[in-house]
Protein backbone atom coordinates (compact mmCIF):
# COMPACT_ATOMS: atom_id res chain seq x y z
CA UNK A 1 0.00 0.00 0.00
CA UNK A 2 1.38 3.37 -1.01
CA UNK A 3 1.57 5.98 1.71
CA UNK A 4 0.20 9.32 0.57
CA UNK A 5 1.80 12.38 2.09
CA UNK A 6 -0.83 14.82 3.22
CA UNK A 7 -0.05 18.48 3.19
CA UNK A 8 -0.78 20.20 6.46
CA UNK A 9 -3.22 23.09 6.44
CA UNK A 10 -1.56 26.13 7.97
CA UNK A 11 -3.28 29.14 9.48
CA UNK A 12 -1.94 32.53 10.53
CA UNK A 13 -1.90 33.12 14.29
CA UNK A 14 0.18 36.29 14.54
CA UNK A 15 1.39 39.03 12.25
CA UNK A 16 3.52 42.12 12.64
CA UNK A 17 5.75 44.43 10.66
CA UNK A 18 8.32 44.23 13.46
CA UNK A 19 10.62 41.18 13.20
CA UNK A 20 11.42 41.49 16.92
CA UNK A 21 7.73 41.00 17.82
CA UNK A 22 7.48 38.02 15.49
CA UNK A 23 10.62 36.47 16.98
CA UNK A 24 9.27 36.93 20.51
CA UNK A 25 5.96 35.21 19.72
CA UNK A 26 7.81 32.51 17.75
CA UNK A 27 9.91 31.76 20.84
CA UNK A 28 6.74 31.38 22.95
CA UNK A 29 5.24 28.95 20.41
CA UNK A 30 8.54 27.02 20.28
CA UNK A 31 8.50 26.78 24.08
CA UNK A 32 4.96 25.37 23.84
CA UNK A 33 6.16 22.75 21.37
CA UNK A 34 4.08 24.21 18.56
CA UNK A 35 5.67 23.92 15.15
CA UNK A 36 5.46 27.30 13.44
CA UNK A 37 6.43 28.82 10.15
CA UNK A 38 7.08 32.32 8.92
CA UNK A 39 5.74 33.53 5.58
CA UNK A 40 8.96 35.51 5.15
CA UNK A 41 11.64 33.08 3.97
CA UNK A 42 14.23 35.83 4.02
CA UNK A 43 13.53 36.98 7.54
CA UNK A 44 16.80 37.70 9.27
CA UNK A 45 17.48 39.95 12.19
CA UNK A 46 20.77 41.28 10.84
CA UNK A 47 19.20 43.15 7.94
CA UNK A 48 17.04 46.23 7.98
CA UNK A 49 13.42 45.16 8.23
CA UNK A 50 11.15 46.17 5.41
CA UNK A 51 7.63 47.46 5.91
CA UNK A 52 6.11 44.15 4.88
CA UNK A 53 3.97 42.20 7.30
CA UNK A 54 5.45 38.96 8.60
CA UNK A 55 2.99 36.22 9.50
CA UNK A 56 3.53 33.28 11.81
CA UNK A 57 1.68 30.20 10.68
CA UNK A 58 0.87 26.98 12.55
CA UNK A 59 -0.72 23.72 11.53
CA UNK A 60 -4.51 23.86 11.77
CA UNK A 61 -4.69 21.32 14.60
CA UNK A 62 -2.37 23.55 16.70
CA UNK A 63 -4.33 26.77 16.12
CA UNK A 64 -6.31 26.78 19.38
CA UNK A 65 -3.29 25.99 21.56
CA UNK A 66 -1.21 28.62 19.71
CA UNK A 67 -3.82 31.32 20.34
CA UNK A 68 -3.99 30.31 24.02
CA UNK A 69 -0.21 30.70 24.36
CA UNK A 70 -0.16 34.02 22.49
CA UNK A 71 -3.15 35.43 24.40
CA UNK A 72 -1.70 34.42 27.78
CA UNK A 73 1.63 36.00 26.89
CA UNK A 74 0.07 39.24 25.66
CA UNK A 75 -2.08 39.57 28.80
CA UNK A 76 0.99 39.19 31.02
CA UNK A 77 3.17 41.43 28.89
CA UNK A 78 3.73 45.15 29.05
CA UNK A 79 4.72 45.14 25.40
CA UNK A 80 2.53 46.94 22.92
CA UNK A 81 2.00 43.94 20.66
CA UNK A 82 -1.34 43.17 19.10
CA UNK A 83 -2.20 39.83 17.56
CA UNK A 84 -4.26 39.69 14.41
CA UNK A 85 -8.00 39.20 14.99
Amino acid sequence: MKKIMERETRVSVFESEKPSDVQLIKSKLDAGNIQNFSNDKYMTFTTTPTASTIKLMVNLQDEKKAFEIIDAFLKDSDLNITANP
